[in-house]
């Protein structure tokens, strides 16, 4: 049984020309995306109105559903406006998923039918594809509620959430970031996104403000520190990186990067950005390094896109945080749970992100301090594993780590080389006080991360790599 009945959010959907008047205007010959080739708003505007056709005659309507599965590429962009302008439901399925985790992401939402690639597409490092799509029935229903896109939460410390989000919703997103103003890309410039579209950070920082805002959507051919700076390389425009922190640690590895005029900075969303991390970053970059924090639920929540406030972020235009109990908490005017009625989670307008941290009363920063989980007590004593995490993941010979808490603090620890391994617990001795220690160090090949690169702090995922503690 579909999880859609559920849903407790009530906003009327927005008229499907929204996709014309707010996605896809502009001049014919503007270029609005970049994948092998430029795109421009006309050629974009004409495979929107060929795949409506195709998802018109599968039985796609207004109030319909459809899941799309479809790796980054030319279709799923198509794909997605088309049926938003057939005034359909969309529920996109990060195409990494394996086919029991499709599977049962069906099960919850139940669409009519699924949007997928003939072939499986290849090379697991590669920003974008070229696919030749095809449409399926599914034994589901049309939709039970008005929202117009729906997404599954990261799943990074459980289950996913099925999250929901109106048209409006989405629009009064896309207008938050034009209401940032500096710091946000501008029009006639270019963003190479790293983020995936499937994501909310991709899908709304990414896709549909470059969309809005005239700026030009990059997607660079893989995922490699050549193909990303190639493709900041290849325009003369202003041009920003949009990721999350793994895009980072990925772009800091390199000792002397090429130089880059056109590059004018980059934003991350995700997780806290390690101050090691982002100093390697600027080092070699020379760039601003702004932070965005946002939810799934809410989309961009926070920002400090110039690196001014940091650890700290200012709330958006237009979004009220507060603290509450040592917990942040998001003014979000109706649930955007799709199928899960927990107060614990939304309740009288207010958002709880289960996120811990603070808000300045003069200044209204926020700072983020972690997960709320990741506040725990060892003797009568708070220890912050966030704090415990960073310190272990800035030692020599650490390429990553994951802190948990299962009646004692255990670590899940990548290092680049096993002699590195067993000064592990000399170092901390120097750095953390004995109550903060990790009980057990697990030494792993590879820590497991989501499909849009968060590490799982799921302890029943983490035991899969890490079976027996190491010496």
């Amino acid at each position: 049984m579909g999880e859609k009945s559920s849903a407790t959010n009530t906003q009327p959907a927005l008229d499907p020309e929204w996709v014309d008047t707010t996605l896809l205007a502009g001049a014919d010959d503007a270029v609005c995306l970049y994948l092998d080739g430029p795109v421009d708003r006309a050629t974009l505007r004409g495979l929107v109105a060929e795949r409506r056709e195709v998802l018109a005659a599968a039985g796609i309507g207004p109030g319909g559903a459809v899941a799309l599965r479809l790796p980054p590429s030319l279709a799923y962009v198509a794909n997605l406006l088309a049926a938003w302008r057939l005034g359909a439901q969309v529920t996109l399925l990060d195409h990494r998923l394996t086919g029991h985790e499709t599977a049962r992401a069906l099960q919850r939402v139940m669409p009519q039918a699924v949007v997928a690639p003939e072939t499986a597409p290849g090379g697991g490092l590669r920003a974008f594809h070229e696919v030749r799509e095809t449409v399926t029935a599914y034994p589901g229903h049309p939709a039970a509620t008005p929202h117009a896109v729906v997404q599954l939460s990261s799943g990074s410390t459980g289950p996913s959430k099925v999250i929901g989000r109106t048209a409006a919703n989405l629009v009064e997103e896309v207008e938050r970031y034009v209401r940032i103003g500096a710091g946000v890309p501008q029009p006639g410039e270019r963003v190479v996104l790293l983020a995936s579209m499937v994501h909310v950070l991709g899908l709304v920082g990414g896709l549909l403000y470059g969309l809005h805002a005239g700026v030009e959507l990059v997607l660079p051919q893989r995922l490699t520190v050549d193909s990303i700076l190639k493709a900041v390389a290849a325009g003369t425009a202003p041009t920003t990186l949009l990721g999350v922190p793994f895009h980072i640690e990925l772009l800091a590895s390199v000792a002397a990067p090429p130089r880059l005029p056109q590059l004018a900075g980059m934003t991350t969303g995700g997780e806290l950005v390690r101050a090691e991390v982002a100093k390697a970053f600027q080092d070699r970059y020379g760039v601003r390094l702004g932070n965005m924090y946002g939810m799934t639920e809410v989309g961009v929540i926070a920002t400090d896109l110039f690196g001014v406030h940091r650890p700290a972020v200012m709330p958006a235009p237009g979004l009220t945080v507060r603290e509450d109990g040592g917990e942040l908490l998001v003014s979000v005017p109706a649930s955007p749970y799709i199928g899960l009625s927990d107060p614990t989670r939304w309740a009288d307008g207010w958002l709880h992100t289960r996120d811990a941290g603070t808000v300045d009363a003069a200044t209204g920063q926020v700072t983020i301090l972690g997960r709320l989980d990741s506040q725990v007590s060892v003797g009568g004593l708070k220890v912050d594993l966030t704090e415990v995490e960073h310190t272990l993941a800035a030692l020599p010979g650490v390429v990553n780590a994951v802190v948990v808490f299962d009646g004692a603090i255990e670590a899940y620890v990548v290092v680049d080389d096993p002699v590195a391994g067993k000064g592990l617990d000399d170092a901390l001795a120097e750095r953390l006080a004995a109550y903060k220690r990790p009980r057990v160090l697990h030494l792993v090949d590879q820590l497991p991360r989501t499909t849009n690169g968060k590490l799982v702090r799921d302890r029943a995922v983490l035991r899969t790599v890490a079976p027996e503690p190491a010496p």
